[in-house]
């Protein structure tokens, strides 16, 4: 199963989203080069970067970032409530192997039939899970999960990420339940994000069908997982 190390960015620096906006990240100096780096020399594969900006201005503002993240030796998947095609193209012009359209797209399934269509692979579909609703953070309407997985799967959707909104940055382990809800439905390989602090967190997901891949964040910022001996017990 693939670690994805995520990087959480906010005018160029390392940051986590607050009620107020984004917090600075002290992990690394707050530099997302230098952890990328380091997440590089210790066998990340691919880095999951979250443009913070995006997500509360709705314009990108870190992509020159992500031009000098996609020279390292790894991929970089781009997120940051990616609704409009535009954006997922300009990640991917940046350098961006692959870009994550946000749970709000659901709300026009047709459109997310055609982002499939027009990015293939490079496409993940998100799902931002709280309990059995696929609810969009900073939006007050969601979809059924039930309903949400339906979307994903008439879309053809080559990748899920799934993200248990409650428990991002909480190192309170994953949601499994939803997890599993999502994987035996989509039809395609999942990601999951949210709550992951441990190998046993990890080695949960891995031992779920069709979990490819999980997304830490502050548990490997803070260095209270680490990422080669985590990645050598999940190859």
């Amino acid at each position: 199963m693939e670690i994805l190390p995520a990087l959480d960015v906010a005018g160029g620096r390392l940051a986590r989203p607050g009620p107020a906006g984004a917090v600075p990240v002290e992990a690394f100096g707050g530099d997302p080069l230098a952890a990328a780096e380091a997440f590089a020399v210790a066998g990340a594969r691919w880095l999951h970067v979250v443009d913070l900006d995006l997500a509360w201005s709705g314009e990108p503002r870190n992509l020159e970032l992500v031009r000098r993240l996609a020279r390292l030796p790894v991929r970089i998947q781009a997120s940051g409530g990616i609704v409009d095609p535009g954006h997922v193209e300009a990640f991917l012009e940046a350098g961006a192997a692959r870009a994550v359209l946000a749970s709000a797209a659901l709300a026009d399934p047709g459109g997310v039939a055609r982002a499939v269509g027009g990015f293939g692979d490079a496409l993940v579909v998100g799902l931002e899970v709280e309990g059995a609703a696929v609810r969009p953070r900073g939006c007050g309407r969601g979809l059924a999960l039930a309903e949400a997985v339906a979307v994903v799967r008439a879309a053809g959707a080559p990748r899920v990420l799934i993200t248990a909104v409650a428990r991002v940055a909480a190192l309170a382990g994953p949601d499994l339940e939803a997890v599993r809800a999502v994987a035996a439905g989509v039809g395609c390989p999942v990601l999951a994000a949210g709550g992951i602090a441990s190998l046993e967190h990890l080695r949960a997901l891995a031992g779920i069908p069709r979990v490819e891949g999980a997304v830490v964040g502050r548990a490997l910022l803070e260095g209270a997982l680490d990422l080669r001996r985590a990645s050598a017990e999940l190859a």
